[in-house]
């Protein structure tokens, strides 16, 4: 029985211990600097077993799960990990990480991103489905080992994700539009309703639009921020054209333009063609 180390409890690193215990192929040792995370993760059997940061870079298949700052700097600790280790990093950016990777260590590693997660996070938002029918990223693959690769398709096949390639730059360009734009959105949506309303008027009026869009708001600040640094020139060029697109807007309600706004709405809705 092969050996999966995962570096990081919380939702994403806790979902994938759930689900590969699941599937009686693996024994799941699991690593958290933070002490209560470690006993959560026991207390709920997310793990096999919890070890020191020594123990888990000694498995077959190591799995980084924590945020995309703590990726970069984990790399440089591995001091001693087996020879054909096989590393996947789970980060919401690519090109930065694909960058940091220790040349030693390069055919080893595969940079992966599942796209999967809730606004939720900690070792209690755990759910053993969460990457179920969900797609995974799989980038820079010609510089990473074949039994690497397979490791790779193995458990992410187990898991029934979808997989797709691409290089990092494309990666970082794309998510910056369907992932990090629309969170720096909710959070700033939820500031800026903060700063007009009482609690009690956000308690007893808000409907079902503004839960939807305020959602994302309860995602981790420390995940997000390092998310944000990693990729920041794609998120600056995102979010530039989307204040552009809210500015016309703006015009067209300030201007009484409605046949105009209602043509741009009936544009927006072209969307719902491809989702």
């Amino acid at each position: 029985m092969k050996t999966v180390g995962i570096i990081g409890l919380g939702l994403i690193g806790g979902s994938l211990g759930l689900a590969l215990k699941e599937s009686g192929k693996y024994r799941i040792l699991g690593y958290d600097r933070n002490s209560l995370h470690c006993e959560e993760a026991t207390k709920l059997g997310l793990v096999d077993e919890v070890v020191p940061f020594d123990e888990i870079e000694k498995v077959d298949i190591l799995f980084l799960a924590i945020p995309v700052d703590g990726i970069v700097e984990v790399l440089h600790q591995l001091k001693n990990p087996k020879e054909d280790i096989t590393i996947i990093d789970m980060g919401s950016t690519k090109a930065k990480i694909v960058q940091s990777i220790p040349k030693r260590l390069r055919r080893n590693f595969i940079p992966a991103h599942p796209m999967a997660g809730t606004e939720k996070s900690g070792p209690s938002a755990s759910m053993k489905s969460l990457y179920r029918d969900r797609v995974v990223v799989l980038c820079d693959l010609e510089e990473s080992g074949e039994k690497q690769i397979q490791d790779a398709k193995e458990i992410f096949n187990l898991l029934e994700m979808k997989i797709i390639y691409m290089n990092s730059i494309e990666h970082d360009t794309h998510t910056a539009w369907i992932s990090h734009l629309p969170h720096a959105i909710s959070f700033s949506l939820a500031n800026s309703v903060l700063a007009q309303e009482n609690r009690e008027s956000i308690l007893n009026l808000s409907a079902g639009g503004f839960r939807d869009m305020s959602r994302l708001a309860k995602s981790s600040p420390k995940m997000w921020r390092d998310i944000f640094h990693q990729n920041r020139d794609n998120i600056l060029s995102s979010i530039s054209y989307f204040q552009s697109e809210l500015e016309q807007f703006r015009l067209l309600i300030e201007e009484e333009r409605w046949d105009e706004l209602e043509k741009k709405m009936k544009e927006a809705n072209r969307l719902h063609e491809i989702l």
